[in-house]
């Protein structure tokens, strides 16, 4: 896609997509793929626009985390809940995994990319909805993991939200709330930061081998860059709990529809 093939009705409607996944990505602590990869794969052709094939969608949402996350970050960077041991830990292993995922993608069907997707959101949804031990808020150095735990879920996570385009952040919350016992705050900020490093090997993976769309990732880019850190400030004034359940809804709510559509392909 070129830059004179864009339209206005066509830049607006995918900087509202980017706007509202971005939003949410800083609210509760996504990278806001698992909200702007099915929006992307099916609000377009909706609208009369020609579709994106999933690799183009993963391509684009590879970038756009990015950004996003680094607004998440930046808008956290005071509040104390940014875990320098853990971003370390889970960063290194991540971003090996993101890129490996990332790069070998691009061998995969266009429906295999959906099946990762749809595999991804289910377990994200299930891990979500299991019951958990109230933790209290702790400082940076009061919060205990195990490192190898950590680090082997981290790349285990890159490789596969690689292949879609993702941080991983929608696994890597509930990893750290439910696995790592990471108080729900600490979680929500050390994940925008986690998944900003996955994105760039991400990122990487599919610039190499030819999946991002330049504009269509600039313009979900601009979009990020303004909600994502109006998100992550509302996000810091919200009820964890409800934080938490919103994310749950919004993580199953997107694996229902996208096995949706691939029983649908598949019948």
């Amino acid at each position: 896609m070129s830059f004179g093939d864009l339209t206005l009705p066509f830049i607006l409607a995918i900087f509202a997509i980017g706007f509202a996944g971005s939003f949410i990505s800083g609210l509760v602590g996504i990278g806001g793929a698992i909200v702007n990869y099915p929006m992307l794969l099916y609000i377009p052709p909706m609208l009369g626009f020609a579709a994106f094939t999933a690799h183009e969608v993963a391509g684009i949402s590879a970038v756009q985390v990015i950004f996003a996350t680094i607004g998440g970050v930046w808008a956290y960077r005071n509040s104390g809940y940014l875990n320098k041991k853990l971003i370390i830990t889970m960063g290194i292993a991540v971003i090996a995994g993101s890129f490996l995922g990332g790069f070998g993608s691009s061998g995969m069907s266009e429906l295999a990319v959906n099946v990762v997707y749809g595999i991804l959101a289910v377990i994200a949804a299930v891990l979500m909805f299991i019951p958990q031990k109230k933790s209290e808020e702790k400082t940076d150095g009061e919060v205990e993991f195990s490192v190898p735990i950590a680090a082997v879920l981290a790349f285990i996570v890159g490789v596969s939200a690689g292949i879609v385009g993702a941080g991983g952040s929608f696994l890597l919350v509930p990893i750290m709330l439910t696995v790592l016992r990471i108080p729900a705050r600490t979680t929500i900020a050390t994940s925008l930061a986690v998944t900003f490093i996955s994105s760039i090997g991400s990122t990487a993976g599919k610039v190499f081998t030819g999946q991002v769309l330049l504009w269509p990732a600039v313009i979900l880019t601009i979009a990020s860059l303004i909600a994502s850190p109006l998100g992550a400030k509302v996000g810091q004034k919200i009820n964890t709990n409800m934080l938490k359940w919103i994310l749950a809804v919004l993580i199953a709510a997107t694996a229902l529809n996208i096995w949706r559509t691939l029983i649908m392909e598949w019948i």
